[in-house]
C-alpha cells in the first residue's frame, strides 16, 4: 500500500514536471517580443520606449526651481506668539510637486537664531502660495528671516489637467460690534470642479492700505461636493495692529493624495507605483 503511495507521488510528480516544461516552452516561444513600442521600460531602454536600443532618445527632464518670495510675521490670535507667511512659487507650467521641504530660520540684528521651523507642502503648476506656521514663540520680533525649499518631487501633469475650479466669493470683514471676539472674516467657497473633495483649507489673509499683511488665519472644510456652496466664517478674538483694507484668500486642496483625481488627469508615470 505504502508502494502504490510513492509510486502515484512520483508519477503526479513527473507530470508536474512535465507540464511545466511544456509551459514554459510554449510561453518562450509563443510570448510578444519586447520593442521600442510596447510600452514597457524593457530591454536595456534607459526610458519606457526610449534609449538603450531605441532610436527615439529619452526626452530630459527640465525643470526650473522652485523660488521663495515676500516673507514676514504678524502677531498670532495667542498673546505673546506670532504667525510666519512666505510665498513658494512654482514657475513651470508642466510639472508640480508633490512634496518639498522648507525651512525657516528668524534671526536676530546679530544673526542669531531666535527660532526656526522646518515643515513640507506641495505645490501645482504655475502656482504661487502662500506658507503658514502659527504660533510661533519669539522672544522679540526678528530682523532677518531665512527661509528655503528644497527637495521638490516633481510629477509630470497631463495635457488635459485642469486646476481645480474652486473660488471663493462674497467676501466680507468686519469688526465684531458685541458679543465675544475683534473681528471676523466670511464667504462662499464654490466647488465647480466635477470632483468631491475629502479636504479644503482656505487660508485668510488681511492687508492694510499699503498691501502689507497684517493678520492671518485660516479654515478647514472636510466633503466638500462637486457643485456645492458652503459658507466659511474666521474670528480673531483680540485687536490687531493696522486697519484692513483688502481681504486675500488662498484656497488648498492636495489633489496629489486624491486617487481619482490623480488617475484623471495625471500621466501613468512611475510616481504612480509609489
Amino acid at each position: 500500500m505504502e508502494k502504490n503511495i510513492q509510486k502515484r507521488l512520483i508519477i503526479g510528480l513527473a507530470y508536474l514536471i512535465f507540464f511545466s516544461l511544456v509551459f514554459w516552452f510554449l510561453y518562450s516561444v509563443f510570448k510578444p517580443k519586447a520593442t521600442c513600442t510596447d510600452g514597457l521600460k524593457n530591454q536595456n531602454e534607459e526610458g519606457v520606449d526610449c534609449g538603450g536600443v531605441c532610436a527615439v532618445k529619452c526626452q530630459k527632464i527640465e525643470v526650473k526651481d522652485l523660488t521663495t518670495g515676500e516673507t514676514g510675521v504678524v502677531e498670532s490670535i495667542v498673546a505673546g506668539e506670532y504667525d510666519f507667511y512666505g510665498v513658494v512659487t512654482n514657475p513651470n507650467s508642466v510639472y508640480g510637486s508633490k512634496s518639498f521641504t522648507y525651512a525657516i530660520k528668524f534671526k536676530d540684528e546679530n544673526g542669531t537664531i531666535l527660532n526656526e521651523k522646518q515643515g513640507t507642502g506641495f505645490i501645482l503648476p504655475g502656482e504661487k502660495k502662500y506658507i503658514i506656521e502659527n504660533n510661533i514663540k519669539l522672544d522679540k520680533l526678528p530682523t532677518s528671516i531665512d527661509f528655503s525649499v528644497t527637495d521638490p518631487a516633481w510629477v509630470e501633469l497631463d495635457e488635459l489637467y485642469e486646476k481645480p475650479d474652486l473660488k471663493v466669493v462674497s467676501k466680507n470683514y468686519a469688526e465684531t460690534g458685541s458679543g465675544v471676539g475683534f473681528s471676523q472674516a466670511s464667504g462662499l467657497l464654490q466647488n465647480r470642479s466635477p470632483f468631491d473633495f475629502a479636504l479644503i483649507k482656505i487660508k485668510v489673509i488681511l492687508r492694510d492700505a499699503d498691501g502689507k499683511i497684517i493678520a492671518l488665519n485660516a479654515t478647514e472644510m472636510r466633503t466638500v461636493k462637486s457643485g456645492e456652496d458652503r459658507d466659511y466664517r474666521v474670528s480673531w478674538p483680540s485687536r490687531f495692529p493696522g486697519a484692513v483694507s483688502s481681504v486675500e484668500n488662498q484656497i488648498e486642496v492636495n489633489v496629489f493624495d486624491s486617487d481619482a483625481f490623480v488617475r484623471k488627469y495625471f500621466k501613468a508615470e512611475k510616481f504612480q507605483q509609489l
